[in-house]
């Protein structure tokens, strides 16, 4: 375990009784984890408010569609597009995602066939000429699919959308990198994405053992070239932290590895081991996971190494290079999250097609149904597959906006917020700027009567501060169980 002393730390491996080796720690870091120790919890990511726990089966369905179905500004704004493919081709045990590891012969078809018919049927009520000024495709394993079908589906896309060939697009998609070859790079960006991510999670040979995700970087190297060289807009890097066998030395080693590769973007997740509710997590064996202490140093030499590599760190787990869009947005007040991370803000409405898609479109949330077969089941009987949702309501709309502007903004005017949304903050919020007092003791954000601010110390706070204007956390009632969220730090 790790011991954190003063301005050293002794790491003793109680499985492998080593000798015990004394290494000195930077007093930056010994102030930063005891500030992560006492602010540390579970706490929603905020991908959406109100969060996915708050979606029911009893949703306002009749009400979305009356709404859709009504002429408008709605009808010819700009959209953004998710596409969810769920299959992999084998299973990465820390994974928590809505997967389905298969290698059996026409899945892909099959799915392919649903998904079109979801399309025509989406695309008739949320309207088919909106410009489609950002895509991404998720899973799963979106190259799971082979070139013709990717070609496929994104012919598919543009006969019931309206795709834009313009420089201004962000259309992205996920990557594995034991997945694809070089020609099939050249075929992304022949058929219009401009930004890929690849999961990279460690490239230390023995982390990737125990995660049954070999990838070394050899493999990748090469990969990151070709991307290089058919100059997509930005080449992004999803990194974990807290996996088995990670440590002092091999998170040194491996962020070693993924600065020489020079990613425009970072995204560096807490892996949050969950077995009784992840089926495939039960593989990992739990003496091999960081140490509780052991994972907080992880966290701060990723934000020190990366920020002294020349990366800002722009919150909740996301850096970037200084000229990134994703930085000059956040400057400029066009930041925003949604349910794939940050991005810029070019479109308010998102569409989400496929198996387990969230849509956030006008003041509705919508997911898919999250069972396969069911959700081939409501096609085949022409049936939206949405079965989960909510619809906001004007206190949720508030809320949303004061927790979306400290995460993608890094602050909140008060004085526009009053101006907008036709309130006293202080008396309105007055039990959750009295939570956020220890908070600015801190040094974690300032309050002022015109401005809340996130300080560069709170970034990595950001879950925290945002917790106290989340009018759901601690209202639970009911005879279901609270929901669970990872750790915030």
């Amino acid at each position: 375990y790790l011991c954190p002393l003063k301005t050293a730390v002794v790491i003793m491996n109680s499985r492998q009784p080593d000798p015990v080796q004394l290494i000195d720690l930077p007093e930056v870091y010994q102030d930063d984890i005891d500030l992560a120790r006492k602010y540390a919890c579970q706490g929603p990511r905020y991908t959406s408010y109100p969060t996915a726990p708050q979606f029911r089966q009893d949703f306002p369905m009749g009400q979305y569609r009356a709404w859709q179905n009504r002429d408008g500004d709605h009808k010819r704004a700009p959209l953004s597009l998710y596409v969810h493919l769920p299959f992999c081709n084998d299973i990465c045990y820390y994974c928590a995602c809505n997967k389905i590891v298969t290698r059996r012969k026409g899945v892909a078809r099959q799915y392919l066939d649903h998904l079109q018919h979801e399309i025509v049927l989406q695309s008739r009520l949320v309207g088919e000429r909106r410009p489609i000024t950002q895509m991404h495709w998720g899973g799963g394993t979106p190259t799971y699919l082979d070139d013709a079908e990717i070609t496929e589906l994104m012919h598919l896309l543009a006969s019931h959308f309206r795709l834009l060939d313009k420089g201004y697009r962000e259309y992205s998609i996920e990557i594995d990198p034991r997945t694809i070859e070089p020609h099939t790079i050249a075929l992304l960006k022949g058929v219009g994405f401009n930004r890929i991510s690849l999961g990279i999670q460690d490239f230390d040979p023995r982390v990737q053992q125990a995660v049954n995700r070999l990838q070394p970087y050899e493999q990748v190297a090469p990969l990151v070239e070709s991307i290089r060289s058919h100059e997509f807009r930005s080449l992004s890097f999803d990194l974990i932290y807290g996996l088995p066998h990670q440590d002092r030395f091999t998170m040194e080693d491996n962020l070693r590895r993924v600065i020489a590769l020079r990613p425009d973007r970072i995204a560096c997740y807490n892996y949050a081991h969950l077995p009784e509710r992840f089926s495939s997590q039960r593989a990992i064996d739990r003496l091999t996971l960081p140490e509780p202490e052991e994972k907080l140093l992880l966290q701060q030499m990723i934000s020190h190494i990366l920020q002294d590599a020349g990366y800002r760190y722009i919150g909740m787990d996301h850096y970037v290079l200084p000229g990134d869009e994703l930085a000059i947005a956040q400057a400029e007040g066009r930041l925003q999250r949604n349910f794939q991370g940050y991005s810029l803000h070019m479109a308010d409405d998102l569409l989400g097609l496929g198996v387990s898609a969230i849509s956030q479109i006008g003041d509705f949330y919508l997911q898919n149904e999250r069972e396969l077969d069911s959700y081939y089941a409501l096609l085949d009987r022409d049936q939206l597959p949405a079965t989960r949702g909510c619809k906001v309501s004007s206190e949720d709309k508030l809320r949303r906006h004061v927790i979306m502007s400290l995460i993608s903004d890094l602050k909140l005017d008060i004085v526009e917020c009053n101006r907008q949304f036709g309130i006293d903050f202080a008396r309105h919020f007055s039990r959750d700027l009295k939570a956020l007092q220890p908070m600015q003791q801190d040094g974690l954000l300032t309050i002022s009567d015109e401005e809340i601010s996130v300080t560069a110390r709170g970034r990595p706070f950001l879950r925290n501060i945002c917790m106290p204007f989340d009018a759901y956390l601690g209202a639970h009632g009911g005879d279901e169980p609270p929901p669970r969220f990872s750790a915030t730090v």
